[in-house]
Protein backbone atom coordinates (compact mmCIF):
# COMPACT_ATOMS: atom_id res chain seq x y z
CA UNK A 1 0.00 0.00 0.00
CA UNK A 2 1.33 3.46 -1.08
CA UNK A 3 2.57 5.43 2.21
CA UNK A 4 -0.02 8.51 1.63
CA UNK A 5 -2.70 5.87 1.62
CA UNK A 6 -1.73 4.40 5.04
CA UNK A 7 -2.72 7.50 6.19
CA UNK A 8 -5.81 7.38 5.67
CA UNK A 9 -5.84 4.13 6.60
CA UNK A 10 -4.25 3.84 9.85
CA UNK A 11 -6.33 7.39 10.74
CA UNK A 12 -3.38 9.58 11.62
CA UNK A 13 -5.43 12.51 13.39
CA UNK A 14 -5.19 16.40 12.68
CA UNK A 15 -4.29 17.84 16.08
CA UNK A 16 -3.70 21.81 17.15
CA UNK A 17 -3.38 24.98 14.46
CA UNK A 18 0.23 25.97 13.43
CA UNK A 19 1.65 29.19 14.90
CA UNK A 20 1.55 31.81 12.39
CA UNK A 21 4.61 31.95 10.78
CA UNK A 22 5.08 35.41 11.47
CA UNK A 23 6.42 33.70 14.97
CA UNK A 24 9.85 32.39 12.80
CA UNK A 25 10.76 36.07 11.93
CA UNK A 26 13.12 36.82 14.87
CA UNK A 27 15.31 34.46 16.77
CA UNK A 28 18.03 33.70 19.10
CA UNK A 29 20.06 31.01 19.50
CA UNK A 30 18.62 27.63 20.68
CA UNK A 31 18.64 26.00 24.05
CA UNK A 32 21.82 24.36 25.37
CA UNK A 33 21.85 20.55 24.88
CA UNK A 34 19.85 18.63 27.18
CA UNK A 35 21.69 15.52 29.08
CA UNK A 36 21.63 12.56 26.93
CA UNK A 37 21.10 14.72 23.62
CA UNK A 38 22.84 14.43 20.66
CA UNK A 39 23.40 17.84 18.43
CA UNK A 40 24.54 18.23 14.70
CA UNK A 41 25.35 21.90 14.43
CA UNK A 42 25.60 23.04 10.71
CA UNK A 43 28.34 25.44 11.13
CA UNK A 44 30.56 23.35 9.26
CA UNK A 45 30.56 20.92 6.00
CA UNK A 46 32.95 18.28 7.41
CA UNK A 47 32.82 16.62 10.24
CA UNK A 48 29.10 17.08 11.42
CA UNK A 49 28.48 15.68 14.62
CA UNK A 50 32.23 14.47 14.75
CA UNK A 51 31.32 12.11 11.95
CA UNK A 52 32.72 11.09 8.37
CA UNK A 53 30.74 13.22 6.43
CA UNK A 54 30.76 13.44 2.74
CA UNK A 55 29.96 17.09 0.96
CA UNK A 56 28.14 16.43 -2.63
CA UNK A 57 27.10 20.10 -5.10
CA UNK A 58 28.49 23.08 -3.51
CA UNK A 59 26.41 23.76 -0.02
CA UNK A 60 27.45 26.50 1.73
CA UNK A 61 28.09 28.21 4.82
CA UNK A 62 26.15 31.60 5.19
CA UNK A 63 25.82 33.70 8.10
CA UNK A 64 22.52 33.70 10.17
CA UNK A 65 20.63 35.32 13.36
CA UNK A 66 21.04 32.06 14.69
CA UNK A 67 24.75 31.65 13.81
CA UNK A 68 26.47 29.30 10.51
CA UNK A 69 24.21 27.33 8.82
CA UNK A 70 24.54 25.45 5.55
CA UNK A 71 22.60 26.20 2.32
CA UNK A 72 21.38 24.12 -0.16
CA UNK A 73 20.13 25.09 -4.00
CA UNK A 74 17.93 22.55 -4.42
CA UNK A 75 19.72 21.27 -7.69
CA UNK A 76 22.51 18.91 -6.43
CA UNK A 77 23.99 19.92 -2.56
CA UNK A 78 23.96 17.46 0.35
CA UNK A 79 25.77 16.11 3.02
CA UNK A 80 25.93 12.26 3.56
CA UNK A 81 26.95 11.61 7.07
CA UNK A 82 28.21 8.06 8.60
CA UNK A 83 26.28 7.93 11.49
CA UNK A 84 22.59 6.99 12.30
CA UNK A 85 22.06 9.23 15.60
CA UNK A 86 18.55 7.47 16.30
CA UNK A 87 19.51 3.98 16.05
CA UNK A 88 18.36 1.43 19.30
CA UNK A 89 16.36 4.24 20.18
CA UNK A 90 12.99 2.61 21.77
CA UNK A 91 11.68 6.38 22.09
CA UNK A 92 12.59 9.32 20.11
CA UNK A 93 12.64 13.02 19.75
CA UNK A 94 14.20 14.40 16.21
CA UNK A 95 14.37 17.64 15.90
CA UNK A 96 15.88 20.60 13.44
CA UNK A 97 15.72 24.17 12.57
CA UNK A 98 15.57 24.57 9.03
CA UNK A 99 14.77 27.62 7.02
CA UNK A 100 12.64 26.34 3.46
CA UNK A 101 12.69 29.00 0.79
CA UNK A 102 10.86 27.94 -1.94
CA UNK A 103 10.87 25.87 -4.99
CA UNK A 104 10.32 22.17 -5.85
CA UNK A 105 7.24 20.61 -4.44
CA UNK A 106 8.32 18.17 -2.99
CA UNK A 107 11.64 18.29 -0.99
CA UNK A 108 13.37 15.42 1.46
CA UNK A 109 15.41 17.42 3.45
CA UNK A 110 16.60 15.14 6.00
CA UNK A 111 17.12 11.23 6.00
CA UNK A 112 18.40 8.79 8.81
CA UNK A 113 18.46 5.68 7.06
CA UNK A 114 19.56 1.80 8.64
CA UNK A 115 22.19 0.08 6.74
CA UNK A 116 20.83 -2.03 3.87
CA UNK A 117 23.84 -2.67 1.69
CA UNK A 118 21.47 -4.32 -0.71
CA UNK A 119 19.12 -0.45 -1.55
CA UNK A 120 22.20 1.37 -1.60
CA UNK A 121 24.10 -0.92 -3.79
CA UNK A 122 20.43 -0.85 -6.29
CA UNK A 123 20.45 2.81 -5.22
CA UNK A 124 17.32 2.90 -3.74
CA UNK A 125 16.13 4.18 -0.46
CA UNK A 126 16.89 1.28 2.37
CA UNK A 127 13.18 0.05 4.31
CA UNK A 128 13.67 1.00 7.90
CA UNK A 129 13.78 4.88 7.89
CA UNK A 130 13.30 8.40 9.34
CA UNK A 131 12.51 11.18 7.16
CA UNK A 132 11.47 15.27 7.20
CA UNK A 133 10.34 15.97 3.75
CA UNK A 134 8.55 19.33 2.91
CA UNK A 135 6.01 20.32 0.32
CA UNK A 136 6.02 23.55 -1.14
CA UNK A 137 3.11 25.50 -3.14
CA UNK A 138 4.12 29.24 -3.95
CA UNK A 139 5.57 31.00 -0.65
CA UNK A 140 3.43 28.54 1.11
CA UNK A 141 5.72 24.78 2.81
CA UNK A 142 3.72 22.03 4.70
CA UNK A 143 5.76 19.66 6.91
CA UNK A 144 5.43 16.05 6.10
CA UNK A 145 7.14 13.43 8.93
CA UNK A 146 7.42 9.76 8.12
CA UNK A 147 9.40 6.66 9.84
CA UNK A 148 9.17 3.15 8.63
CA UNK A 149 10.37 -0.17 9.50
CA UNK A 150 9.67 -3.96 10.50
CA UNK A 151 5.63 -3.66 11.10
CA UNK A 152 5.08 0.36 10.64
CA UNK A 153 4.91 2.80 8.08
CA UNK A 154 3.49 6.14 9.07
CA UNK A 155 3.39 9.33 7.85
CA UNK A 156 2.17 12.46 9.32
CA UNK A 157 1.40 15.36 6.38
CA UNK A 158 -1.29 18.23 6.69
CA UNK A 159 -1.32 20.11 3.54
CA UNK A 160 -3.94 22.60 5.62
CA UNK A 161 -1.35 23.72 8.29
CA UNK A 162 1.36 26.26 5.73
CA UNK A 163 3.85 28.18 6.69
CA UNK A 164 5.31 30.88 4.84
CA UNK A 165 9.04 30.19 3.08
CA UNK A 166 11.78 32.22 3.87
CA UNK A 167 11.80 31.77 7.69
CA UNK A 168 13.53 30.22 10.47
CA UNK A 169 10.96 27.37 12.09
CA UNK A 170 12.07 24.56 14.66
CA UNK A 171 10.45 20.96 13.32
CA UNK A 172 10.21 17.53 15.18
CA UNK A 173 8.82 14.26 15.42
CA UNK A 174 8.36 11.99 18.70
CA UNK A 175 7.31 9.05 19.62
CA UNK A 176 6.69 8.02 23.44
CA UNK A 177 6.36 4.38 23.13
CA UNK A 178 2.75 4.77 21.43
CA UNK A 179 1.98 7.48 19.57
CA UNK A 180 3.71 9.20 16.69
CA UNK A 181 3.46 13.23 16.59
CA UNK A 182 4.81 15.81 14.52
CA UNK A 183 4.99 19.77 15.21
CA UNK A 184 6.52 22.87 13.74
CA UNK A 185 7.55 25.50 16.50
CA UNK A 186 5.96 23.27 19.04
CA UNK A 187 2.40 23.25 17.65
CA UNK A 188 1.29 20.20 17.44
CA UNK A 189 0.75 19.10 13.30
CA UNK A 190 -0.74 15.30 13.76
CA UNK A 191 -0.38 12.02 15.05
CA UNK A 192 -1.05 8.62 14.80
CA UNK A 193 -0.83 5.72 16.76
CA UNK A 194 2.14 3.60 16.15
CA UNK A 195 3.76 0.27 16.58
CA UNK A 196 7.84 0.93 16.49
CA UNK A 197 10.71 -0.66 16.78
CA UNK A 198 14.18 0.51 17.25
CA UNK A 199 16.18 1.38 14.07
CA UNK A 200 19.81 -0.37 13.40
CA UNK A 201 23.25 1.56 13.02
CA UNK A 202 23.25 2.98 9.79
CA UNK A 203 23.79 7.09 7.78
CA UNK A 204 22.26 10.46 7.62
CA UNK A 205 21.49 12.62 4.44
CA UNK A 206 21.02 16.38 4.88
CA UNK A 207 19.63 17.97 1.90
CA UNK A 208 18.02 15.20 -0.18
CA UNK A 209 17.12 11.55 0.14
CA UNK A 210 19.63 9.09 0.60
CA UNK A 211 19.01 8.18 -3.48
CA UNK A 212 19.83 11.60 -4.23
CA UNK A 213 16.62 12.47 -5.13
CA UNK A 214 13.81 15.52 -3.97
CA UNK A 215 16.81 18.21 -3.23
CA UNK A 216 16.34 20.71 -0.50
CA UNK A 217 16.28 24.41 -1.31
CA UNK A 218 17.03 26.21 1.72
CA UNK A 219 19.18 26.02 5.18
CA UNK A 220 19.69 24.34 7.92
CA UNK A 221 20.95 25.70 11.65
CA UNK A 222 21.01 22.35 13.51
CA UNK A 223 19.75 18.93 14.41
CA UNK A 224 18.91 17.21 17.56
CA UNK A 225 18.30 13.62 19.02
CA UNK A 226 17.55 12.55 22.03
CA UNK A 227 16.39 8.63 23.42
CA UNK A 228 12.76 10.26 24.66
CA UNK A 229 9.24 11.82 24.12
CA UNK A 230 9.93 15.12 24.62
CA UNK A 231 7.36 17.66 25.39
CA UNK A 232 7.19 20.51 23.23
CA UNK A 233 8.55 22.84 26.45
CA UNK A 234 11.30 21.37 26.30
CA UNK A 235 12.20 21.26 22.42
CA UNK A 236 15.14 23.48 21.37
CA UNK A 237 12.97 26.17 20.01
CA UNK A 238 15.01 29.41 19.20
Amino acid sequence: MHRRQLLKAGGALAAATALPACAGTTRTAALPPAPGQTVWTFDRLEGVGGHATTVEGAPSLIDTPLGKAVKFDGVDDALFVDNHPLAGAERFTFEAIFRPDGGAFEQRWFHLQEADEISVAQGQPPGTRFLFEIRVEGQEWWLDAFIKGPGYNQVLIFPEKRHLVGQWFHVAQTYDGTTYRSYVDGALQGEAAVTFKPQGAGRASVGCRINRVNYFNGAVREARFTSEALNPDRFARP
